[in-house]
């Protein structure tokens, strides 16, 4: 097993604890990790583009003009595609785009994305975040103390609201619950900070969503938890 140190909210070091290897230690699997992202990334959108057919525009009910003797070509309404203000030809219309991926292949995406992480040293383990009350300051102190840059991922229990609080105005800070965890999210963070209570194990349950839960999660990432 691979050793990481535990660290409290100061930077100070408090000990060390083993990454378990089949979480964090296996040959990453870019197909899969390709595949699962993509799912969740069409997942997130909406899908409410829509253009009206010849059938839905209005006006073009009577026929603009004789069928023969004016010379010119022969026309039954001004709804058709050809017409200025005519309806749209294979458009698009409202649809879904999402995904069905198997849980094994989140899963399995969500340990590749792990393991890519923790061979570049960007796994941290906080012992226990401490928060009095909410504030930003603090927060903004931890993650200095931590040495942390760029996009840093969150882990944290959603009960702790202190926490949740404290660097949800931080807009490099991503944050999220421990059954929030994702392929995606992990991948586009720099470092991903864990407690040493939301460090995932195989013993414990990963997480495994939907990729349409996945998605409405980064949309909501930034909110308190209810």
């Amino acid at each position: 097993m691979k050793a990481v140190a535990v660290r409290n909210p100061s930077g100070r070091k408090t000990g060390s604890v083993d990454l378990d290897p089949e979480v964090f230690d296996i040959e990453p699997n870019m197909a899969v990790m390709h595949q699962v992202v993509t799912a969740q990334l069409a997942a997130q959108r909406k899908g409410t583009q829509n253009t009206l057919t010849r059938a839905e525009v209005k006006g073009g009910s009577a026929k603009p003009w004789r069928q023969k003797g004016t010379g010119r070509a022969r026309h039954g309404s001004t709804r058709n595609p050809q017409w200025r203000s005519g309806g749209v030809a294979l458009g698009p219309k409202p649809r879904s785009y999402q995904q069905r991926t198997p849980k094994k292949m989140i899963r399995l995406a969500l340990r590749s994305a792990l393991s890519d992480r923790a061979r570049e040293g960007k796994i941290i383990v906080i012992n226990k975040w401490r928060f009095e009350a909410p504030r930003t300051k603090d927060a903004i102190a931890a993650l200095n103390a931590l040495k942390l840059k760029g996009q840093v991922l969150l882990v944290v229990d959603a009960r702790q609201k202190e926490v949740w609080k404290s660097f949800s105005n931080l807009p490099k800070v991503h944050i999220i619950s421990p059954t929030e965890l994702n392929a995606y999210d992990v991948l586009a963070a720099d470092s991903v900070v864990f407690t040493l209570d939301t460090l995932p194990t195989t013993t414990s349950e990963i997480n495994t969503p939907e990729t349409e839960n996945a998605a409405s999660s980064n949309n909501d990432s930034k909110s308190e938890p209810q």
